[in-house]
């Protein structure tokens, strides 16, 4: 069984090892495909399990490719697959999920943090000598912000949601949570409400819905208007979450204090994308869900996906199949 990987080389630049897949077939591992359909079409035109991360698996692709079998999605998200055409090819597709539950809640509150205590800022003015030349003892150049006592927010409050919820409660915050159904693990951290409710009272707002289209642009000219004044926003689960223009609208305004984003609308982020000129906006590059240890646990269980296909009982379907 020939296996080929589309875009290895973010999942593993090197720090971990292709191993349990290759035993379960002729493996094949490139670091980076273009996402145009030839270039796709030509890496795996005699390929019987594809395995992509962000390399997108389009209908024409599939057309192009009668010998597939199966498709391994070295993620969460799968909609760079085009899962209802290959399910009417009878192919299952399979995801990776929970990979990564405790790094996305971690980095959630790392924005948090840095945004209430400027660490990186500080230590760099620290380096520069700022502080052996100071006057004083001490010296701050933004406000900072302690969060006991503060009211948190989560838009979607499944496992990721309410492992950020548990450590903000730890800080001594108040959560708030909306968007999911209401379970006895969630109450014990948050208080269910109503979307405007969690809007009106929040000091800070954090986003971990899916996207649906629903919640495209949830974070919006409107929801933004009914939020407190110098409100902070923390977003890293999908970019399109957020109206990006709105958002930086407010920022430059006032009317948001911060924002914390790990996610864009479109990855890389553009050159023109009016958030990267927006006041007091921190964006990373899509590393929540990136520490080594979850990293390892998507390649583990990518090859058990991998693994329970060829043993005719596909696990962690998102097709139906």
């Amino acid at each position: 069984m020939k296996i080929v990987v589309l875009d290895g080389y973010t999942e593993n630049p090197g720090d971990l090892s292709w191993e349990a897949l290759g035993k379960l077939g002729e493996l094949t591992v490139y670091d980076r495909t273009p996402y145009e359909d030839a270039a796709v079409i030509g890496r795996i035109s005699d390929a019987e399990i594809v395995v992509t991360n962000k390399c997108p698996i389009r209908k024409p692709v599939i057309d192009a490719c009668p010998q597939i079998k199966y498709i391994a999605v070295l993620a969460t998200g799968y909609n760079v697959v085009d899962v209802q055409d290959a399910a009417r090819k009878g192919i299952p597709v399979s995801n990776v999920p929970t990979y990564g539950t405790e790094a996305v809640g971690q980095f959630a509150i790392a924005l948090l943090l840095e945004i209430c205590s400027r660490v990186a800022h500080h230590s760099d003015a620290v380096h520069e000598g700022r502080w052996e030349k100071a006057a004083d003892w001490t010296f701050w150049d933004y406000p900072l912000i302690e969060l006991a006592g503060k009211t948190m927010g989560i838009i979607g409050f499944g496992k990721i949601g309410q492992t950020t919820g548990r450590i903000a409660k730890a800080l001594g915050m108040r959560i708030l949570a909306a968007g999911s159904r209401e379970t006895e693990a969630g109450r014990a951290i948050a208080e269910y409400v109503d979307l405007d409710t969690l809007l009106k009272e929040s000091d800070v707002i954090a986003l971990h819905c899916p996207l649906f289209p629903e919640t495209e642009g949830i974070i919006n000219r409107e929801t933004i208007a009914k939020m407190k004044d110098g409100v902070i926003l923390i977003n890293n689960s999908r970019g399109p979450l957020v109206a990006e223009q709105d958002l930086a609208d407010a920022l430059n305004s006032g009317k948001v204090y911060a924002a914390g984003l790990d996610v864009v609308s479109t990855e890389p982020i553009r050159a023109d994308n009016p958030l990267l000129t927006a006041k007091n906006c921190y964006i990373t590059p899509h590393i929540s869900w990136a520490p080594k240890e979850a990293r390892a646990r998507i390649m583990e269980i990518t090859a058990r996906n991998v693994e329970a296909f060829l043993n005719g009982a596909p696990i962690n379907v998102v097709n139906g199949l």
